[in-house]
């Protein structure tokens, strides 16, 4: 007598087909089709998108690591003490970068959670990770609102900081579909230093805009003048007639919160909310006046 055949599991049970090449569409599929569920649920509508180095600290740890780098020389060879003394002072300076995107996020959340609408309004999104998209995530939820963490698997370690709305905490596999949720209810992007991948994410969203395949209105701003202008020499694009003078006008660069939330207030009441930005001075004051 033979043992009766067990019953093979229903295809979206089989964890090693799901995990297989052949399951690479379904994955694929549930990174764009859970996201979307978990936005409709938490009521999302859009969002402003934060971009910048994971690296930065506030100005509270980098100066305590500085603190430690001075008081652990013993035995560490001049030249190294030298360059870790060098970092730790770049850490210092860059740290403003951190305090001014949890201040911008705060300003915006302020504002965004006062706009009367059946869904929430730019709600602040970050990569997830730390430095500049903790900041950011930091000051949204310190303004009372909801805040996004796209993050995503890495080779090194990259954790969720602690200020994500848990239930608006992302972690995706495909860096493509992480980027699809960056850019597909982004009404704002705000680029602040980084490096490479910092990089990739202004250029992609730029050459969106400038193909026209965005379907709505985005306002870039880029933050911190001195730092990109030694970067990026954006008018060389044009003077070699690479890019036309007009593609200039796709993002604004801003050297402080209170300049960016303007920036971001008029152009998002303009394009996105259907009214007449308020002048200068109507709106900032009551808002800037309080301190996250």
């Amino acid at each position: 007598m033979t043992d009766k055949l067990k019953s093979a599991p229903v295809a979206y049970e089989n964890e090693p087909f799901l995990n297989s090449p052949d399951g690479r569409i379904l994955r694929m599929l549930s990174e764009y089709q859970e996201p979307l569920a978990r936005f409709r649920r938490e009521q999302i509508q859009d969002t402003v998108v934060f971009f910048g180095s994971a690296r930065f600290q506030g100005r509270k740890d980098a100066e305590k690591a500085l603190s430690t780098v001075e008081n652990s020389h013993a035995g560490v060879p001049t030249a190294k003490l030298q360059e870790d003394l060098k970092l730790a002072q770049a850490a210092i300076d860059m740290a403003r970068y951190y305090e001014d995107a949890r201040r911008l996020a705060f300003l915006l959340t302020k504002w965004s959670v006062q706009i009367p609408a059946r869904r929430r309004r730019f709600v602040v999104t970050t990569g997830g990770g730390p430095g500049i998209m903790e900041a950011a995530n930091l000051g949204a939820r310190e303004a009372g609102g909801k805040t996004i963490g796209l993050n995503i698997q890495l080779p090194f370690e990259q954790c969720p900081n602690q200020h994500i709305t848990p239930s608006l905490n992302f972690q995706f596999h495909y860096f493509f579909m992480r980027k699809f949720w960056f850019a597909y209810l982004a009404k704002g992007l705000v680029i602040f230093p980084g490096g490479f991948g910092t990089m990739d994410e202004l250029f992609e969203i730029l050459t969106l805009a400038q193909t026209d395949k965005l379907a709505k209105k985005i306002l870039v701003i880029i933050y911190g003048s001195e730092y990109w202008n030694r970067i990026i020499n954006f008018q060389a694009f044009v003077d070699a007639g690479t890019v036309s003078p007009q593609d200039l006008d796709q993002f604004k660069m801003v050297d402080s919160p209170e300049e960016a939330f303007q920036f971001l207030r008029d152009g998002l009441t303009k394009y996105h909310l259907g009214g007449v930005p308020k002048k200068a001075g109507e709106v900032l004051p009551e808002i800037a006046k309080t301190r996250p």
